[in-house]
């Protein structure tokens, strides 16, 4: 039998205890012996709860018990779970997450600290929720180059803009709708302000080219500034607007990306729609691969995380190859990618011509006193000239 302590016992470590009950025998099979939690580690009681008998409230009990063979992380944030998790592995035990914030802060220390000790240290569900991508990334893929990860990563962006492209609703109406429902925390930032689509995306891009992607580095937009008038235009143009966290491989170095995008119907995010998370993946010898599901919630997370465990215990006396290396990468700067952009602005046709050459020109219903249009295609540098001659932009959104 392997013993387990699970730290924290709120939505995830709660939802890891459960999935270890509801599965047990044929993650027993699976793994190929019984796992067990031993302690449940939280500042407070649960008075009546099936498992309130395994809560302690010190981490040194658990760091200093033996028996203990596998630590796993449901607290969130940086501090102190970075202390637990580095505590866990120094005192020889592996370690299981779905804290984005820590891998992406910490995630290759905390890797090159367990490798040295022959530990694992894994985190499937810190990108995606339930949905496998890191492990994927990290054994089926391997032969492949990845040119390109752009995914929909956080659950109530997308609802949020979902509901705006269905119903018209202003940006402030729909955070309120997804706060009521639980979709949306009540501070709403590190969802609507991209920055929990930036961690995630700087660990899959430090997967992908082998070194540390500070996510610092990352230009990140999020989607506070999309109007209802934003999405009259995308209807008119047969588009829906995606929050997307995008990584391209440019020679021999990296560009990643957090902004909205207009999306039409010949892209595979186009049609993921409310809480669902997808990424798609482009491969130099694979070609085009996507991976949709839950990406968020107790039990698919919980789930995920239940399955790093197993494949500890499969691997118990041997780390598990990763290629993840402390050494900071330098990113491409994001202005080098190319798209066409769409822009609004009460300049009038003669200064946008005078300024971007040739666009296209867009309507939309209910929607007048501006002047809307579509670029050609060109880099973000050559976008910027361009719209600094113009002046007055009341928005501009990438298009794919």
């Amino acid at each position: 039998m392997v013993k387990i302590a699970v730290l924290g016992y709120g939505t995830i470590g709660s939802g890891v205890v459960e999935v270890l009950k509801k599965n047990k025998d044929i993650i027993a099979r699976r793994a190929g012996e019984e796992i067990a939690v031993k302690y449940i580690l939280d500042l407070r009681d649960f008075p009546g709860d099936p498992y309130e008998n395994l809560v302690v409230h010190d981490y040194e009990v658990i760091r200093n018990d033996e028996e203990v063979a596998v630590v796993v992380e449901a607290m969130g944030g940086v501090e102190p779970a970075f202390a637990f998790a580095k505590g866990a592995i120094l005192a020889g035990k592996h370690f299981a997450t779905s804290n984005k914030a820590l891998i992406a802060k910490h995630g290759a220390e905390l890797i090159a600290l367990a490798q040295e000790r022959s530990l694992n240290c894994l985190f499937g569900a810190s990108v995606g929720g339930g949905i496998p991508i890191i492990r994927p990334l990290n054994s089926c893929l391997t032969a492949d180059v990845i040119e390109e990860i752009s995914g929909i990563l956080n659950g109530t962006t997308n609802y949020m803009m979902t509901k705006m492209s269905d119903e018209g609703s202003e940006f402030d109406d729909v955070l309120k709708d997804a706060q009521q429902k639980g979709f949306a925390e009540a501070d709403p930032t590190a969802d609507i302000e991209g920055h929990d689509a930036c961690r995630k995306i700087a660990i899959l891009t430090s997967l992908i080219c082998g070194q540390q992607v500070d996510f610092e580095d990352i230009h990140t937009e999020g989607i506070t500034g999309i109007t209802a008038a934003d999405i009259r235009y995308a209807k008119a143009m047969g588009r829906r607007i995606k929050l997307l966290a995008s990584s391209y491989k440019m020679g021999d170095r990296y560009c990643a990306l957090v902004a909205p995008c207009l999306l039409d119907e010949s892209s595979p995010l186009y049609g993921v729609n409310g809480v669902f998370n997808a990424i798609f993946v482009r491969g130099n010898m694979l070609g085009d691969a996507m991976f949709y599901g839950s990406g968020a919630g107790k039990l698919p997370t919980a789930s995920a995380v239940v399955a790093d465990v197993v494949d500890i215990v499969r691997h118990k006396h041997v780390s598990i190859t990763m290629e993840w290396n402390p050494e900071k990468v330098e990113l491409e700067d994001y202005r080098r990618l190319t798209n066409r952009y769409f822009v609004r602005t009460s300049a009038e046709p003669a200064e946008v011509e005078a300024a971007f050459g040739e666009v296209s020109y867009v309507t939309a219903e209910g929607v007048s006193g501006e002047t809307a249009f579509l670029t050609d295609e060109m880099d973000g540098y050559a976008y910027e000239t361009a719209a600094g001659k113009l002046g007055s932009v009341l928005q501009s959104i990438r298009v794919k």
